[in-house]
């Protein structure tokens, strides 16, 4: 028992002694934590580890509604080592540096349509490929008519901030890569897709979907060394992304569970909030739900379905999950997943398996 009794007692000196090693020394401790920290994190270049190939990257799955999770929609689509981004919602650009998918690597944004959730992380985006990324050059935008209005706009927003920064940074603030530059494309009559970009092995194609009351909204097909990817934008069932989307590796594509959203309704009713109950109530037009997204991409015969853009963004659990889906997962044979914000999808070259993993955990 002595034995015993003088191990305890040392253990217990050992420990204490440590601890305060840790105090006196927990500055340094924390600097290290810190500096290790933002090296695995901010600064790191996950697109140099990658296989060639395309990889999806969920910058945003969210919407419109607040979420403490899901950032505004954003989906990055990674061609060998270019980056691309499709729409920039609010914290798109938070979540992009937090997967380590640094800005000097960002090519283009392709905007699906204009409406405010999809549009309103531009600023930071450019911000980010300026000064981050040394841009030389504009971060180019790809859209429909009326994407320069967009472009300029928030280059108008910005000038004053690009005085500042010049001025400030000197050389580091190069006044050539500040801002936005608008690509404009059009569909010519009666063609329901255009390609937009063809270079270096891959061909992004821009497809009409069915957004309602937007003109010329649209999703994004992307195809590279046999490989491929769409994306669908916002939209109601679509024969024309069933079409483009066929035989696609994945289908990342939106979705609305107008079950969750008649009861967030009624609790806004309840709560004597009139006008957002209406505004819920008017989503459910011009949105996909779960069982027809899966109709539509067993239609088209695609390997994944990836849901993202959540209306509304509420966080998967096992007892919601059944909920917002219904019987989405019976409609469709293939891998169907629930996009979280930080997940990245990649599909390598060849016949190589479909992966999924998430960067921010």
């Amino acid at each position: 028992m002595k034995a015993i009794a003088f191990v305890l007692a040392t253990l217990i000196v050992a420990l204490v002694a440590g601890a305060g090693v840790v105090y006196l020394n927990r500055e340094h401790i924390g600097a290290a934590v810190l500096r290790e920290a933002a090296r695995g994190s901010i600064f790191r270049d996950t697109i140099a580890a990658l296989p060639d190939g395309l990889h999806v990257a969920f910058c945003g799955t969210g919407s419109p509604f607040p979420s403490p999770s899901r950032s505004g929609p954003c989906t990055a689509v990674i061609a060998g080592k270019r980056l691309f981004v499709v729409d920039a919602g609010r914290g798109a650009a938070d979540i992009l540096v937090r997967m380590g998918l640094q800005a000097a690597r960002l090519d283009a944004v392709f905007l699906t349509h204009f409406h405010s959730d999809h549009i309103d992380g531009l600023g930071q985006l450019a911000e980010h490929h300026w000064l981050a990324g040394s841009a030389r050059s504009p971060l180019k935008v790809w859209g429909t008519n009326g994407v320069e209005r967009v472009a300029n706009g928030f280059n108008e927003a910005y000038a004053m901030n690009k005085e500042y920064r010049v001025a400030h940074e000197g050389e580091l603030a190069a006044e050539e890569g500040f801002g936005l530059s608008a690509q404009p494309f059009a569909f010519a009559a009666q063609e329901e897709r255009h390609v937009v970009l063809e270079s270096e092995g891959l061909r992004v194609t821009a497809f009409l979907v069915n957004h309602r009351t937007v003109t010329h909204a649209v999703g994004y097909r992307f195809d590279y060394h046999g490989r491929s990817v769409v994306v669908s934008g916002d939209t109601a069932k679509s024969p024309v992304l069933v079409r483009v989307a066929a035989g696609a590796d994945v289908l990342v594509h939106e979705t609305m569970s107008p079950r969750v959203v008649a009861i967030l309704a009624e609790a806004a009713r309840a709560s004597g909030r009139d006008v957002p109950a209406r505004l819920f109530g008017g989503v459910t037009d011009f949105h996909t739900r779960p069982p027809e997204a899966a109709d539509q991409a067993t239609q088209a015969r695609v390997r994944m379905l990836a849901l993202t853009h959540f209306i509304p963004p509420v966080p998967m659990n096992p007892l919601l999950e059944d909920t917002f889906l219904e019987d989405a997962r019976q409609r469709f044979a293939g891998p169907l997943v629930l996009a979280e914000d930080g997940d990245l999808i990649s599909v390598p070259l060849g016949q190589g398996p479909i992966s999924r993993t998430n960067l921010l955990y």
